[in-house]
């Protein structure tokens, strides 16, 4: 039985704007693209993107963690969970794409190493059951939200897609096996693939921010602290062998990785890419530019190190530019931090769903 399903209008015009406010382009083809997750952070402005870019979209999402509001209005709505064998592959045969982008997953290390099993079931047994529906209904491409989380602990950095592959918790674990059998459909049932690896996807478009029932994220916790909502943010570890002594992570804006999915889409691309700047920002770095560009003071705690954390996470992500064609636009912190403080401040209480 099909998901709830609701049609939202057509595609006006192949021109667009982007989701920030840049120039004008003409889309020469469309697609037909079915996105998982379409409803949450990621998904939701890659959805964005996409409706810019000319293609047309059906987000299928069971709405747990995203939110209705965060659904393009251009886009078709189904509701409805991929842990559904019946509903996944009644969906996709309804929407009849050409390719299928999927964001859907559960994505809290904290919580994957306390209830693992629901990380291997969502994650990888649902994600089969896609990908039984991509074959069933002869879709030719999936483009798949990965994570650098299945590196586990880097040997070295920049982190390139040489590194060996050793995930120290369940969800980078389930991402892995994802990725593994991914590989196999390929090879089986000719379904091509893109798998990114994700860094640390931060910043908003004007109509579409980051919203979490429960926020793990750095900038949103400390935009909260700027916004009331919050007494402090944690710093968690301040004599890491760094500059200032916290971590150094990699942070990618959000529109960039929607436009590396977009590129993805070409027939001609396969295989596995990480996306990152290929530079870093500590903890502290980050606290400053929030408070800077907020104009609001930001109060912080000094913790001791959570277990696991690395001392510095940035990508090489010199694969998905040479070969996709990939440039990160908005490369710098202020310029990730500005579009994520100019989202919340306006939705101070995120989606009203």
């Amino acid at each position: 039985m099909l998901g709830k399903r609701e049609g939202l209008g057509e595609k006006s015009t192949q021109r667009f704007r982007d989701g920030i406010g840049g120039k004008e382009s003409v889309v020469d083809e469309q697609m037909k693209v079915f996105v998982t997750g379409g409803a949450g952070y990621i998904g939701s402005v890659c959805v964005e993107e996409l409706i810019h870019a000319g293609h047309s979209v059906t987000v299928f999402d069971n709405l747990i963690e995203g939110h209705r509001s965060a659904v393009h209005p251009e886009a078709t709505f189904v509701q409805g969970d991929f842990n559904d064998r019946q509903v996944i592959l009644d969906a996709v045969a309804l929407a009849q794409p050409e390719a299928v982008i999927h964001f859907a997953a559960h994505a809290l290390v904290g919580e994957s190493m306390s209830n693992p099993s629901k990380y291997f079931r969502n994650n990888v047994g649902a994600g089969i059951n896609l990908l039984d529906a991509c074959v069933a209904s002869g879709v030719g491409k999936i483009v798949f939200s990965s994570t650098c989380a299945t590196y586990g602990s880097p040997e070295r950095m920049p982190m390139d897609e040489s590194l060996l592959q050793k995930p120290v918790n369940p969800y980078g674990e389930s991402k892995l096996m994802f990725e593994r059998i991914l590989a196999w459909y390929r090879e089986l049932h000719d379904l091509e693939f893109v798998a990114f690896r994700y860094f640390n996807a931060a910043g908003a478009s004007v109509r579409f921010g980051e919203h979490h029932r429960v926020e793990t994220h750095l900038i949103p916790n400390i935009l909260k602290v700027a916004l009331g909502q919050k007494e402090s943010v944690a710093i968690f570890g301040t004599d890491y062998p760094t500059p200032d002594g916290t971590c150094i992570r990699d942070y990618i804006h959000i529109a960039d990785l929607a436009q590396a999915h977009i590129l993805a889409l070409k027939p001609e691309q396969t295989g596995f890419y990480n996306l990152g700047n290929g530079g870093g920002f500590s903890v502290r770095e980050v606290i400053e530019t929030c408070r800077r560009l907020s104009g609001r003071p930001i109060r912080f705690v000094e913790q001791d190190r959570r277990p696991g954390d690395p001392p510095r996470l940035v990508a090489a992500a010199g694969k998905a530019i040479s070969e996709l064609g990939w440039k990160p636009q908005y490369p710098q912190l202020d310029q990730i931090v500005q579009t994520a403080w100019n989202w919340h401040r306006i939705h101070p209480d995120g989606y009203p769903d």
